[in-house]
């Protein structure tokens, strides 16, 4: 009988120390879908915000190759991410979107491609604002101003994504935080839930001597472990979620640095093992505090 009873027991911790490292993984795997929220957010503006183009239109009198001169001189400047010649063909087909509609644009000019030779330009995500365009044309018009007729971009675009950032990076930070909030508290109820079932071996290790030090060093050692084998699930089910999301996005990709990577990674066995410690120590605190007619 008394076997049985602690075949179950034993059974009855390990289902509990189970449970508990599910818990606290799948609070892990959400924290962390907020910092690479947070993380892959900067990826996803620096592709917007690189894909803004502004084109080059060029005096007459200059030809193809006096245009592709400049172009060669405008890719050695910082503030561009791209830079591209468009020849007139390229021109008339971006233009007329399908060759049947491009036979109707040059008919309507005798066959005759109205469309000149242009150079596009596409920003770095640092001057991929209006002060930064406007700064570059102004560049541009100073630096080529015998050879450049007008620089043209769209400023409705340029302001709405830089605005549309803002305002997502904003409602993006709030969740993050309430959700990290609540991450925390789930964390804390799972440990303290782990540690409620412990309790009177705690009282009993403290009614027999032990010293609070001596009793909580298993406790946190546990703790410690449950921390970083929780962090690795959480992590191994984050790298899964982005693996997938990477490969049903087509137009957009969240990618990191090596630098960002290992900082998420770092961040989630800190967070893991941090709160995990923290949690077991002032739970235990609780139980050590607690006189033995309160346990029950």
């Amino acid at each position: 009988m008394a076997k049985t009873a602690d075949i179950y027991s034993k059974r009855g911790i390990r289902t509990g120390y189970v449970s508990t490292v599910i818990g606290i993984s799948l609070v892990i795997f959400m924290i962390g879908l907020v910092l690479g929220g947070i993380f892959g957010l900067r990826s996803i503006e620096k592709q917007a915000k690189e894909n803004l183009q502004a084109d080059i239109f060029f005096k007459s009198e200059l030809n193809d190759a006096d245009i592709k001169q400049i172009e060669e001189e405008l890719k050695a400047w910082p503030e561009f991410a791209d830079v591209f010649f468009i020849s007139p063909e390229r021109a008339i087909q971006e233009f007329a979107g399908e060759s049947q509609a491009e036979k109707e644009v040059l008919a309507l000019f005798d066959a005759e491609n109205p469309l000149p030779a242009t150079i596009g330009i596409k920003p770095k995500m640092e001057f991929a604002s209006q002060p930064g365009m406007a700064a570059i044309k102004r560049k541009l018009l100073t630096r080529f101003k015998d050879e450049i007729d007008e620089v043209n971009y769209d400023k409705a675009s340029v302001s709405n994504v830089n605005l549309g950032f803002k305002q997502f990076a904003l409602l993006f930070l709030a969740v993050a935080l309430l959700l990290i909030v609540i991450a925390v508290a789930m964390i804390n109820n799972t440990i303290r839930l782990a540690l409620y079932s412990k309790r009177f071996t705690i009282k009993t290790m403290q009614l027999v001597g032990a010293t609070a030090m001596y009793i909580r060093k298993p406790f946190l050692g546990q703790a410690l472990f449950q921390g970083l084998f929780s962090s690795l699930i959480g992590l191994a089910l984050l790298l899964t979620v982005f693996y997938g999301i990477n490969n049903l996005l087509e137009t957009i990709q969240i990618a990191y640095t090596l630098e960002s990577f290992l900082l998420l990674v770092a961040l989630l066995f800190v967070i893991g093992v941090f709160i995990t410690m923290i949690s077991t120590w002032f739970a235990l605190n609780k139980y050590l505090r607690m006189k033995l007619d309160d346990l029950y």
